[in-house]
C-alpha cells in the first residue's frame, strides 16, 4: 500500500518558505512585489526601446532583448505565486503548477546560461575583430546561435523534468522552499557541469582575448567604450554564473538549506533587477 501511495502524486504541495519566521513576511512581500515591478517595467523598457529604436538594431542589442524577454518570463514563472503564498494562510501549490514551474525555470535558466555565452563572443567579435565584425556576426548568424540557446535550454529542461517526474516522491507533500524546486542530484550536476562551468569556461577565454585586444588600444575613447560594454556584460555574467554555480554546485549539507532558499531569492529576484541595470548601461553605450 506506501509503495501504491508514493507512486500517486499529491494534489498539492506546501511550501514552507519562513514559516517559521511569520515576521518577515509582510517586509519580503513588500520587497518582493516593488522587485517584480521593477523587473517587469525595466524588461519591457528594454524590449521596447530596442525595437523602436532603428541605431540599437544590431547583434548587442538583438541578444539584450532576448535576455530581457528571458528574465520577463523567468521571474514571471516564479515570483506571483510565491507573493500569493507569501500572504496566504494555506501556503500550497498544485501537483500541475509545481510541474510548470519546474519545467519553465529549469527551461529559462539553461537558456540563459548559453545566451550569457553568445553575448560574450559577440563582444570578442566586436573588440577584437572590427574590421570583420558586420561580416562574423551577420544577422543569421544570429538568429541562429539566439535559437541554439532557446532549443538548447528547452531540450535540456525536458530532459531533467521527465527524470524528475520519473522519480519515486518521498512520502509527504512539504517543500522547504519558496517554490517547487527538486530534482536528481547526480544527473543535476552532470547538467550543471555542462551549462554552467563549460559556458562559463568559453566566457573567460572570450574576455581574456578582448583584454589583450583593449590593452593593445592607444585611445582613452576606445578604452573607454571597451570597458562600458565589456565591463556591463561581466557584471551580468557575474551576478547569474556566481548565484547558480553556488545554488548548484555546492555540496548538500542540513545547513545549506536555509542558505539556499537566500540565494535562490537573490537569484531569482534581485539579481534580474541589477541585470536591468547594467543592460541599461550597455544601451547607453
Amino acid at each position: 500500500m506506501n509503495r501504491i501511495n508514493e507512486s500517486v502524486p499529491p494534489q498539492e504541495f506546501i511550501l514552507l518558505g519562513f514559516s517559521d519566521q511569520p515576521w518577515l513576511e509582510l517586509p519580503l512581500f513588500v520587497v518582493f512585489l516593488i522587485s517584480y515591478i521593477l523587473t517587469i517595467l525595466g524588461n519591457l523598457a528594454i524590449i521596447i526601446v530596442s525595437r523602436l529604436d532603428c541605431k540599437l538594431h544590431t547583434p548587442m542589442y538583438f541578444f539584450l532583448t532576448n535576455l530581457s524577454l528571458l528574465d520577463l518570463c523567468y521571474t514571471t514563472s516564479t515570483v506571483p505565486q510565491m507573493l500569493v503564498n507569501i500572504r496566504s494562510i494555506r501556503k500550497v501549490i498544485s501537483y500541475g503548477s509545481c510541474v510548470a514551474q519546474l519545467f519553465i525555470s529549469l527551461a529559462l535558466g539553461s537558456t540563459e546560461c548559453l545566451l550569457l555565452a553568445v553575448m560574450s563572443f559577440d563582444r570578442f567579435a566586436a573588440i577584437c575583430r572590427p574590421l570583420h565584425y558586420s561580416i562574423i556576426m551577420h544577422q543569421r548568424l544570429c538568429l541562429q546561435l539566439a535559437a541554439i540557446s532557446w532549443v538548447s535550454g528547452f531540450s535540456n529542461s525536458v530532459l531533467q523534468s521527465i527524470l524528475t517526474l520519473q522519480m519515486p516522491l518521498c512520502g509527504h507533500n512539504e517543500v522547504d522552499h519558496f517554490f517547487y524546486t527538486t530534482a536528481n542530484e547526480a544527473e543535476l550536476f552532470f547538467i550543471s557541469v555542462l551549462f554552467l562551468l563549460i559556458p562559463a569556461t568559453l566566457i573567460l577565454i572570450s574576455y581574456a582575448f578582448i583584454v589583450q585586444a583593449v590593452l593593445k588600444i592607444q585611445s582613452v575613447e576606445g578604452w573607454r567604450k571597451a570597458f562600458g560594454t565589456c565591463g556591463s556584460h561581466l557584471i551580468v555574467v557575474s551576478l547569474f554564473y556566481g548565484t547558480a554555480i553556488y545554488m548548484y554546485l555546492q555540496p548538500p549539507s542540513p545547513a545549506s538549506k536555509d542558505r539556499g532558499k537566500m540565494v535562490s531569492l537573490f537569484y531569482g529576484i534581485i539579481t534580474p533587477i541589477n541585470r536591468n541595470t547594467q543592460i541599461i548601461g550597455l544601451v547607453k553605450t
